[in-house]
């Protein structure tokens, strides 16, 4: 069956028609942005999607039983991959989009607001960030949920990301500031064997923590301790807050204790020295770029630390922050990112003969798709369009009025595009957004949930 009309309403009738384990969809005629080195971009290609797995790229595949989606006039991209968003805080967008500094944010947010959460906040703001991720392409988020007040906030955070159909990693960590159960770390045995029980699932667990006790105390610092916990559960740890002297001081010490390596991502990593940037490259530590924030908040440098981490062979991931003051989409991060680079790169060069070294829009989709999977621990499960892993797809509109005509695939996604453009969204083979909208959202209700939730926390005294 071939309906020409791209993600409309008829061939998701004839999806949804059928068991998700027993569908078959090919899409066909796209320009496919593979972001696989060996594959490449493929033009007028094929994708086939079996059950919740892509098993299928190249030209004039067969189509047997499937559902023919005829993709002439998109691009299909992997899903982008979000490394770090503290989801709780949605209800609070743009609530300071002018935010001076980091302790500005800290005094208002973690020492404010955060603490009168109660578990349907964390649920309301972490299922609204979720969907607005789907919405803009984001197929997999880390939420860096660190208001885990109670064990009711905990269930909450998770509750939220699985109800939305996203690809997942609730990454947990106790408040800063305010009264808590102090149930966190030990509580998280409890939450793996309720919420992570099986490792073939759209969630996934890791351990969150902060850098350094200057903020928070010693309770919430990455060390030893904690990282035998991690080891313990057999998760990956997100360590936020790395920035400065500090930092760079506690980066060599956890590297002389053994407790960095490909499964510890280290996040912001900004004005960070080059003994500490050696030793991460050294033990394949990943980091967790936050373009926007780092500029934005002003943290320590403001500057990006993309030259650092690709000096030591570190290829980052990107993520969005905190919404509070910053936008929610990995289109503006991969912009910002490239303008900022290059914009230092070609500066240094100037007025000498040297040639600036500049990264490429393929290096920012990269970071956005490929190492982002990478960094959130889940490189052989998502991040490109490889066959054999998990169907987290986007098809993007290439001939609409912003895009057309299509001269550079990769090019127009990381500079011409946006959620506007995306007429579908896959996840683990299951249509999250369709014909331009995301599914099975109750629009009016969700609105409603959202206000409620933000005058009770705008209302009500810090604790």
């Amino acid at each position: 069956m071939n309906v020409r009309d791209t993600t409309s309403a008829t061939v998701l009738e004839q999806l949804r028609r059928r068991p998700a384990e027993e569908r078959r969809i090919l899409f066909t005629g796209a320009t496919i942005v593979t972001m696989d080195p060996d594959l490449g971009v493929i033009d007028r290609g094929d994708l086939l999607v079996e059950g919740d797995t892509l098993t299928a790229v190249g030209p004039h595949l067969s189509a047997g039983d499937a559902v023919v989606v005829d993709a002439t006039g998109t691009i299909l991209s992997p899903g982008f991959v979000d490394t770090h968003r503290h989801a709780w805080e949605t209800q609070l967008r743009r609530i300071m989009p002018d935010v001076d500094d980091l302790g500005g944010y800290v005094m208002a947010t973690l020492a404010g607001y955060a603490t009168v959460y109660r578990p349907e906040d964390m649920y309301i703001g972490t299922r609204l960030a979720a969907l607005t991720a789907i919405d803009s392409g984001i197929t997999t988020m880390l939420d860096f949920s660190h208001n885990s007040r109670t064990r009711a906030h905990t269930d909450a955070a998770v509750e939220a990301l699985r109800d939305t159909g996203i690809r997942g990693v609730h990454a947990s960590m106790g408040p800063h500031f305010g009264d808590w159960d102090r149930q966190w770390p030990g509580d998280l045995t409890r939450v793996k064997d309720q919420y992570f029980s099986s490792d073939d699932q759209l969630l996934t667990l890791r351990l969150a923590t902060l850098a350094t006790d200057e903020i928070a105390g010693p309770g919430l610092a990455y060390g030893p301790e904690l990282a035998r916990v991690a080891k313990d559960l057999g998760v990956g740890v997100s360590v936020d807050a790395v920035f400065g002297t500090s930092s760079s001081e506690a980066v060599l010490r956890w590297a002389k204790d053994g407790v960095l390596g490909p499964d510890v991502t280290l996040i912001h990593a900004t004005g960070l020295t080059p003994e500490a940037w050696k030793a991460m490259g050294e033990t394949g530590t990943s980091v967790a770029l936050a373009p926007t924030s780092d500029a934005q908040i002003g943290l320590e440098t403001a500057i990006p630390a993309v030259d650092e981490a690709l000096s030591v062979g570190i290829r980052p991931g990107l993520s969005i922050d905190v919404e509070v003051a910053l936008a929610s989409d990995m289109f503006t991060q991969m912009r910002a990112l490239h303008a900022i680079q290059r914009m230092r790169a070609v500066n240094a060069a100037y007025g000498t003969d040297r040639q600036p070294h500049r990264i490429t829009t393929r290096d920012v989709l990269d970071f956005a798709t490929l190492q982002g999977a990478r960094t959130n621990g889940l490189a052989a499960v998502t991040g490109s369009l490889t066959p054999g892993k998990k169907a987290d797809l986007l098809v993007i509109q290439a001939e609409d009025l912003n895009n057309m005509p299509l001269n550079d695939p990769i090019g127009t996604v990381v500079l011409g595009s946006d959620a506007r453009n995306i007429s579908a969204v896959l996840i683990n083979g299951e249509p999250r957004k369709w014909n331009g909208h995301v599914l099975d959202v109750d629009l009016s209700a969700l609105r409603r949930d959202v206000h409620a939730s933000r005058e009770h926390v705008l209302n009500t005294p810090a604790a």
